[in-house]
């Protein structure tokens, strides 16, 4: 793997940058490996319920570009900063509060706004701290940074629930998990800024440009939505899977991803985000085809397994996200317009994303796994269709 003094300019602080997403995706991992258990064992949330409560999480996505508006003066440090101490806020809620759903819902949504916070910083500093042609590579190192610490996490789920007699130490987890969010945060601190806004910038930033982009991330938003909040859900509400389960797939996971994150970018930079962005969403229909029947077409354990490759394999692919990024860099003007772009695709992929959390839950309650996964393929081929008539063109 190559150094990050290959891929980053100097003198940037990439290394606390890198650092504090670390520590994150460790917090994370803690948090992810027992939450869909935590809400359905101990919270009792269903299908519904999942559904009603992914919808308050996804509220913060469109909220952001309110939120960034407010604060459009501060530099990119100055904002991921202010998403770590947020999510810190939220995760520390988890521990201290009654387990109702009610008071889980806002602990989640509290978080969630420092999480989409940092979503379009960590891609926006990631590319600023990039060497000339090396965008891709930057991206793919922090994705991985992000995976190496969220595998940590996981193992240490599995390990833990897997020996842990009784009832699991939920708690215990989530209290751990608001520590390390508080290290992240400290690690922020160091991180002076390099990319601060021009004060006579609009607040709202849309562009004509960027229209492909824009309708690019409502595709990948609703997709996206199915298998992060539905694709864990279906596991253990239909096929029963432990928290233990879950952590040890989560981990394999962060895995494949730790090893294809930089492969993707060196992809990225090599062939384009034209031919990446086409091809991830026609793999994703397979993953959709399997995920959605396959338990009418093996046995149950053979069906189980089977969609915990899909879930894998999801995985895997939705890194080419990273290709979208890289897409609003070869079209912008400046680093100032990347970071109001990326941060208003964020928002706008989450006006798509939380219907699909809303009415996800009702699909799967009334008309079956299926049909949610084959609005996902549906949705996946449009991407690809979209992706297509992006012109063939980049930055000399």
């Amino acid at each position: 793997m190559r150094k990050g003094s290959e891929i980053f300019r100097p003198d940037s602080r990439f290394s606390l940058f890198l650092l504090s997403v670390l520590v994150t995706g460790l917090s994370y991992g803690l948090y992810k490996g027992i939450l869909d258990n935590f809400l359905a064992e101990v919270v009792g949330m269903g299908e519904m319920d999942r559904g009603i409560t992914e919808f308050f999480r996804e509220l913060p996505g469109i909220a952001l570009i309110f939120l960034l508006a407010a604060f459009y003066m501060l530099s990119a440090e100055s904002l991921y900063r202010m998403g770590a101490v947020i999510m810190l806020v939220g995760m520390a809620m988890h521990a201290a509060l009654p387990p109702t759903k009610v008071l889980m819902t806002l602990a989640i949504c509290t978080y969630s706004v420092g999480e989409h916070i940092q979503l379009g910083m960590k891609s926006t500093l990631s590319l600023e701290y990039a060497r000339e042609g090396q965008s891709g590579a930057a991206l793919g190192m922090q994705n991985s940074s992000n995976q190496a610490g969220t595998l940590v996490g996981y193992l240490v789920i599995v390990a833990v629930f897997s020996l842990a007699p009784g009832q699991p130490p939920y708690t215990l987890f989530f209290a751990i998990a608001a520590v390390l969010a508080a290290v992240s945060a400290g690690c922020t601190l160091g991180m002076t800024g390099h990319s601060r806004t021009d004060e006579t910038k609009r607040r709202f930033y849309f562009n004509r440009k960027y229209a492909k982009y824009y309708m690019l991330e409502v595709f990948y938003g609703a997709r996206k939505q199915v298998f992060i909040t539905f694709g864990p859900y279906v596991l253990v509400l239909f096929y029963g899977a432990s928290a233990a389960t879950m952590s040890l797939l989560f981990a394999v996971s962060a895995v494949a991803c730790f090893f294809a994150s930089p492969v993707v970018g060196r992809i990225i930079d090599r062939l384009g985000y034209r031919i990446v962005m086409i091809s991830d969403t026609l793999i994703l229909v397979i993953v959709c085809f399997f995920y959605g029947f396959a338990h009418y077409l093996f046995p149950r354990d053979i069906a189980f397994l089977v969609c915990c490759v899909n879930y894998v394999l999801d995985s895997v692919i939705s890194l080419a996200s990273m290709a979208s990024s890289v897409y609003v860099q070869d079209l912008s003007d400046n680093p100032d317009e990347v970071k109001a772009t990326i941060s208003t695709g964020v928002s706008v992929n989450h006006v798509i994303t939380i219907f699909i959390a809303l009415f996800g839950g009702w699909i799967w309650q009334a008309l079956g796994i299926e049909m949610l996964f084959i609005v996902s393929a549906v949705l996946g081929l449009c991407n690809s269709a979209y992706a297509a008539s992006i012109p063939r063109r980049k930055k000399a």
